[in-house]
């Protein structure tokens, strides 16, 4: 199937080079482009949209903003951060809004193109440039966010599950450790992304991850998630 794409971008020039560059993808088609957040969120809330290419400074709304806006409107369609920002702030902010990939401009062609096929196969995807310090931001979180219980709206049991969650655990995996039935597991697992406003396991992992939930051992996580 085809994945389409829009590009939202505030330089024509480069909204026109990477729509050249993706013109001869194949499986991709770019069916849009918008100049700021504002019309890049009218234009993905629109039927037909599989993946937005975001850049974060943009006049108006800016790119974070209309990656939260997105991510709540059209939790089905993923957001892929394509900015010349490379630092920590601009990277864990995207994450927050409900980015599922981040990657700097300068990216090669093909490392673009697998990152698309990638976020919208369901994966959370990070650039070379940028994989390793959000690993570690993962691998990191202060230890104090346990104590003040995070996610308050989950409960005792969605909070383990989430935890396990977090460490990679698959349902089958989940209902062994728990001694509960698969359907069981899934009821919770349906209520967790529900109650997160999460449409899938890799934004969850990351959610719970930046709350300090699983073991975040280094080298654990792998720089793509999978659903």
């Amino acid at each position: 199937m085809t994945i389409t794409v829009l590009i939202a971008d505030d330089h024509p020039l480069f909204r026109q080079g990477l729509r050249a560059a993706l013109a001869d993808a194949a499986g991709i088609s770019v069916v849009g482009d918008a100049s700021d957040g504002a019309a890049a969120v009218a234009a993905a809330c629109e039927p037909g949209v599989d993946v937005v290419l975001m850049d974060l400074h943009m006049p108006g709304t800016g790119g974070i903003e209309a990656t939260r806006q997105i991510a709540a409107r059209r939790p089905g369609t993923a957001v892929l951060v394509l900015t010349m920002f490379d630092n920590d702030e601009s990277l864990f902010a995207a994450m927050r809004a409900g980015a599922r990939g981040y990657l700097v401009k300068g990216a090669e062609r093909d490392e673009i193109v697998r990152a698309i096929e990638s976020v919208a196969a369901g994966d959370v995807v990070f650039g070379a440039g940028v994989a390793a310090r959000a690993l570690a931001f993962f691998a990191t979180a202060p230890a104090g966010s346990r104590a003040a219980r995070p996610f308050p709206e989950l409960t005792d049991r969605e909070i383990e599950i989430l935890q396990l969650i977090a460490d990679g655990c698959g349902n089958l995996d989940i209902a062994r450790r728990l001694h509960l039935a698969d359907k069981t597991v899934r009821n919770h697992v349906s209520n967790v992304f529900a109650k997160l406003q999460v449409s899938d396991r890799p934004q969850a992992i990351v959610r719970a991850r930046q709350a300090g939930l699983g073991s975040g051992a280094p080298g654990q996580a792998p720089s793509s998630l999978g659903p």
